[in-house]
């Protein structure tokens, strides 16, 4: 190896780890804010089936209506790795498609033959709105699985059709690759019409290439049969696609997803964050200039491929290849109830590839033949400076663009509270925030009331919610309890821990220290701790009955002569001998009222080690009422 080629690679090298670094640091850039502090609904059950079942269960769920045997692995390793970290999901979903962007930016830059050209591609994947799913969810995994290898089943055909030869190899990688792709979602068993696209377009002439394909759909089916009961995928929100298909409803969710790809959010704001009606009018305004710069990069393609005979048919090809693809994607996420934005985020990455395949094809040298004349020379500088100009118009023109959409696509990521699960998610990171967070393990044991259940949390959630923060995912002892009020619940303990929702910011309030001394709040000589001084005052809030329970320790030797004046609301009700080290009394008040205890004592505790007041410690008082 000389020294030059040696410098070259070193360059090259550097190039790539500047889009790679430059890639990462833009993925957690435009990913802040996020965050998965508390898991629920389908991530959480996820969550529960790793810690209940065992790696065979979990990986390989017989007779589930979904098969997901790939994806069941991957995430199986994922929970393996993050334990009880559950904050470590958002940076590590954001990591993978920081991965994914740069094999985006890997696929651009050579369909392109541009580095700039390939690194847009790679940042426009990242700024996506489409991205929230992928990033704000544990399920996010298996859609970032998904599109990658999806991804790659449409790059190994562009190989394999391109490539001079048999290129048996890509086509090969290619059905691997579709294997894979239907064990981690099923919905793009859709693709295998592209692989026989490729085949057709490259004139393979083995058998073998044609049954290869249909012998890996015939595997995959079989192992559906073997382990679903059926064929027919399932349909999202527990349906079933072959119940609730609908030719026309199909058809307007197909129409929708191309109008996403062209910036326009079709479908409804709880599904896409705010629909085209909703947005104002200069998201209106940037979208069309968005798209009329498009517009303009798809007349020079054309008439591209118009002048340029020699590369015509190859072109026509490869963009077909491309259209295909995104209209198999795109009829996969249309068969089912409804259309999620998470869908057409395959679809979406393929049209910003195949902008870069046709950056590509306006820039590239045409070809003269090897007919040698005076004037080839000529041409061929002509030619250079013609690939310049191309370069640096087509270039721009995708520059626009990029430029235009960051803006949009920043206002539509402000708009992700108003996704169907966001509000939830929200909820419980700040159950999350109030609880585990707050207290750490010190929360496992505690009974946790929760006033008022209109964000509707389910059983599973109340039984599950807190194991998934225990290193043993049991959380022992730890309960969940919905009341209407706090006259629902006795004084305040402290294995007890009270939340109140907040509707208004999806949130919770812990409330403990409000309720607590709203039950029993100390006015003079008498500590949370349970000591009372030589004289104290406290103001408790009685229950149902009126009934206030006394618990009285002292821990010093009595004499007898140990005597405690007590007085309810002013009126003394009773003289107390202190005659055991542990007693109990009962006080009976009016129900439901604020009762003013005093206590007179005439002793006190001679080997105490601290005073807290003016008076010195004398005896510990545990309150409780019904």
């Amino acid at each position: 190896m000389t020294e030059k080629h040696f410098m070259d690679g070193i360059g090259k090298w550097k190039d790539e780890i500047i889009a790679a670094g430059l890639l990462m640091a833009f993925a957690f850039f435009i990913n802040r804010g996020i965050e998965i502090k508390g898991l629920y609904m389908d991530d959480l059950y996820l969550w529960s089936c790793y810690g209940e079942q065992t790696f065979g269960q979990f990986i390989f769920p017989m007779g589930s209506t979904r098969f997901r045997f790939l994806y069941y692995l991957a995430a199986w390793l994922e929970l393996a790795v993050i334990g009880n970290h559950i904050g470590w999901f958002v940076p590590l979903n954001i990591i993978l498609n920081g991965c994914i962007a740069y094999s985006v930016y890997r696929f651009g830059k050579r369909l392109s033959r541009s580095y700039l050209m390939g690194l847009g591609c790679g940042f426009l994947y990242l700024l996506s709105r489409m991205s929230y799913y992928q990033i704000s969810q544990v399920y996010g995994l298996m859609e970032s699985l998904a599109l990658w290898a999806a991804l790659g089943i449409l790059y190994c055909l562009l190989r394999y059709v391109d490539e001079k030869g048999e290129g048996k190899k890509y086509l090969i990688r290619s059905c691997v690759l579709y294997f894979a792709v239907c064990f981690i979602h099923e919905r793009y068993l859709a693709l295998l019409p592209l692989i026989y696209l490729a085949i057709l377009y490259k004139k393979g002439k083995k058998k073998a290439y044609w049954f290869l394909p249909a012998g890996v759909f015939a595997v995959v089916m079989a192992i559906r049969v073997l382990t679903t009961g059926g064929i027919a995928p399932a349909g999202t929100g527990g349906t079933n696609v072959a119940e609730t298909f609908s030719v026309m409803t199909s058809i307007r969710y197909a129409i929708d997803q191309v109008l996403y790809i062209f910036g326009i959010n079709a479908g409804p704001g709880h599904l896409s964050g705010a629909s085209w009606t909703e947005s104002p009018s200069w998201i209106h305004v940037q979208i069309i200039a968005a798209d009329l710069v498009l517009l303009v990069l798809v007349i020079l393609a054309v008439i591209r491929v118009i002048r340029d005979k020699e590369g015509r048919l190859k072109y026509l090809r490869d963009i077909s290849l491309f259209l295909v693809f995104i209209a198999l994607c795109i009829g996969a996420s249309s068969v089912t109830i409804r259309v999620e934005t998470r869908w057409i985020y395959v679809s979406m990455t393929a049209a910003y590839l195949l902008a870069a395949y046709l950056y590509g094809m306006i820039t590239a040298k045409p070809e003269h033949g090897k007919v040698v004349d005076i004037k080839r020379e000529a041409r061929k500088a002509a030619d250079k400076k013609a690939g310049r100009q191309s370069a640096v118009l087509c270039g721009g023109l995708f520059l626009v663009y990029i430029i235009i959409m960051f803006p949009v696509e920043n206002y539509y990521r402000g708009q992700y509270p108003n996704l169907y699960f966001w509000a939830d998610q929200q909820r419980y990171n700040s159950l999350a925030e109030e609880t585990y967070e707050k207290y750490g393990d010190d929360i496992f044991g505690r009974k946790i009331y929760i006033i008022g259940n209109s964000y509707q949390m389910s059983d599973f959630t109340a039984r599950t919610f807190f194991k998934e923060f225990d290193r043993d995912r049991k959380a022992e002892g730890t309960e969940v309890h919905f009341i209407d009020s706090i006259h629902d619940i006795g004084l305040i303990t402290n294995n007890m821990l009270v939340l109140k929702e907040d509707p208004a910011h999806n949130a919770f309030q812990d409330v403990t220290d409000f309720v607590r001394n709203l039950k029993c709040e100390a006015v003079y000589g008498y500590y949370r701790d349970g000591w009372m001084d030589e004289s104290a005052e406290v103001r408790v809030m009685t229950g149902t009955s009126g009934v206030i329970k006394l618990e009285i320790y002292y821990p010093g030797e009595l004499t007898g002569s140990e005597i405690s004046k007590i007085s309810l609301n002013g009126e003394p009700v009773r003289d107390l001998v202190i005659n055991q080290n542990t007693m109990k009394l009962e006080i009976e008040a009016e129900p439901n009222q604020i009762a003013c205890l005093r206590f007179d004592n005439n002793f006190y505790l001679k080997d105490a080690g601290e005073q807290r007041g003016e008076k010195r410690f004398s005896m510990i008082v545990n309150f409780a009422a019904d």
